[in-house]
């Protein structure tokens, strides 16, 4: 006990001697924040909690002085267009929750909502609109659409330069070719959690579980590759399992791992028995639940996170980890997006 007490604390006395800002060289740590970004216990070996809500307000605040020098220099505000489809109470919390966060950084938003009904074609007309409209400078649909609209047609008619969710085809081909690209907002985040926790990815052994488009294969995407290119990588050794990798394999390869991210949306899939001591867990699963003590719904990760904190280095929690960087991420594209930053 001694021994768990006294390596707690020269962990705590690392982080909060670890300074601000992204430093970092390749190979070694790359970066850190500061300490009140992180809590650990003083009284027994638990996990460095990551805060996304501290990140994020960091993260914001650069993107609000960029949208402040963008207008001081003679520009209109960034304008980002959200489409909503349909009535589904999810989507409309998320965003509500986007046209807040530009709110706050200076940009301005406008929600277009249609019926779930809505036609495909309509849609694609839609989009086309904004597309042309030069007030727009970042334009998403909120997914998911119905069944009957195609989504892979909707992400397509969204133009490159206005793709702040990063879902159009040629986004995702540069990203897979190492080129600079607008990011997905939430696999960004989780590259922005490493960066800015000092959690080196360098020559580490990652395991992502989950293989969606839109996070699971971004995610390892950005991790696998290498650091020298255009768009720089992570470097790290990537495993991807998914619905059908049988969970005693899973665990095989989440007890090797340094690094273990859970997209899979399945509650409280990665537990205790599954995690080398030390690791850092990124629990990106966003799954509601009835509590069974309330009956009232809540919001869990894909991880056990009063089981993994006992074990794990890093852990982010749900709420408040990966979500609230999903959004500042999302602002930081609309700005790159009004700057015309990304050439193609």
């Amino acid at each position: 006990m001694a021994l768990c007490s006294s390596l707690c604390r020269r962990a705590l006395r690392r982080i909060l001697a670890r300074g601000g800002g992204r430093g970092g060289q390749r190979g070694g740590d790359r970066g850190g924040v500061d300490g009140a970004t992180f809590h650990a216990s003083a009284k027994r070996c638990e996990a460095v909690v990551i805060s996304g809500v501290e990140l994020a307000r960091a993260v914001r605040a650069e993107v609000s002085d960029g949208v402040r020098a963008w207008v001081s220099a003679g520009h209109r505000a960034p304008h980002l267009a959200v489409v909503l489809v349909g009535d589904d109470a999810p989507s409309r919390t998320y965003v509500r929750n986007k046209t807040r966060a530009a709110e706050l950084v200076g940009i301005t938003s406008t929600a277009e909502t249609r019926p779930a009904s809505v036609s495909q074609e309509e849609l694609l007309a839609l989009i086309h609109r904004l597309n042309a409209d030069p007030g727009t400078d970042g334009l998403l649909v909120q997914l998911p659409v119905p069944d009957h609209v195609d989504e892979r047609a909707v992400c397509d008619a969204v133009c490159p330069e206005k793709d702040v969710d990063g879902f159009h085809v040629l986004n995702v081909g540069r990203l897979c070719l190492d080129q600079r690209a607008m990011l997905p907002a939430t696999p960004a985040g989780v590259w922005e959690i490493l960066q800015r926790a000092g959690i080196s990815t360098f020559g580490k052994r990652v395991v992502v579980a989950g293989r969606s488009k839109n996070v699971g294969m971004p995610i390892a995407m950005l991790l696998h590759t290498d650091g020298s290119h255009e768009r720089a990588g992570g470097d790290a050794t990537v495993t991807i399992t998914h619905r059908y990798t049988p969970k005693e394999q899973l665990k095989d390869f989440t007890l090797m791992a340094d690094i273990v991210i859970m997209a899979a949306g399945v509650p409280g899939l990665l537990t205790a028995d599954m995690v080398r001591p030390g690791a850092c867990v990124i629990d990106v699963g966003i799954n509601r639940v009835v509590d069974p003590r309330t009956g009232r719904a809540r919001l869990v990760g894909d991880v056990d996170f009063e089981g993994v904190r006992r074990v794990a280095g890093h852990i982010t929690p749900v709420p408040g980890g990966v979500g609230p960087m999903t959004v500042a991420m999302l602002m930081r594209n609309t700005l790159l997006a009004a700057q015309k930053a990304l050439v193609y």
